[in-house]
């Protein structure tokens, strides 16, 4: 989606040769190929792992953090190494979403018009709220210190990163559409 707007703003005369049907698929079949092999490295390490201190995982999804916990075989080093593995892919998606932010605003600053530079952040503006809300939850959930008992903190900040993004996702690009800003507005009167 980064990728997209940066054509559509910094490239648009470009932008039907540049983000064609076949780009379009490439770029889809790759995030979905790069997620099922995250998953399945996720999944396929989890399986060599023996579990000795229980079995209840106090979380409404099993993660990976959370099962690392319970176990209590040498096989929790490649469990690590997956998580690395992880954190670099998310943070190669990140500084490369980044990267394309800061080229899409200095050339929407760059505008001679003020309602060009308007209409270009209010396409922008869309993608940064949910990928801003999914990223700062999820920090929040794996950067804190791990604790051996499980909290009520843990859940939330799970619930957090997991179902708001997905839930505020079309209240956010909804908003976008002329029809449901006025019937919003008509039903907050």
């Amino acid at each position: 989606m980064a990728y997209d707007r940066y054509v559509a703003i910094c490239k648009p005369l470009h932008y039907e040769t540049i983000m064609s049907r076949r780009a379009c698929v490439q770029t889809a079949a790759m995030a979905w190929v790069a997620g099922l092999l995250q998953s399945a490295m996720h999944t396929g390490s989890t399986f060599t792992v023996t579990f000795c201190k229980g079995n209840i995982v106090n979380q409404f999804f099993c993660e990976i953090p959370h099962l690392i916990k319970l176990s209590c075989s040498d096989s929790y080093l490649r469990e690590f190494g997956v998580l690395a593995l992880s954190v670099l892919l998310a943070l190669s998606c990140f500084i490369f979403i980044m990267v394309s932010y800061v080229h899409i605003f200095t050339t929407i600053l760059r505008l001679p018009s003020e309602q060009g530079r308007y209409k270009a952040f209010s396409t922008c503006i869309p993608h940064i709220t949910m990928v801003s809300l999914y990223l700062i939850n999820g920090t929040f959930a794996h950067m804190k210190p791990p604790s051996l008992s499980p909290s009520s903190l843990d859940l939330i900040l799970a619930i957090l990163y997991s179902v708001v993004p997905a839930m505020m996702n079309p209240i956010i690009y909804g908003l976008r559409n002329k029809d449901i800003t006025v019937a919003l507005k008509k039903m907050i009167q």
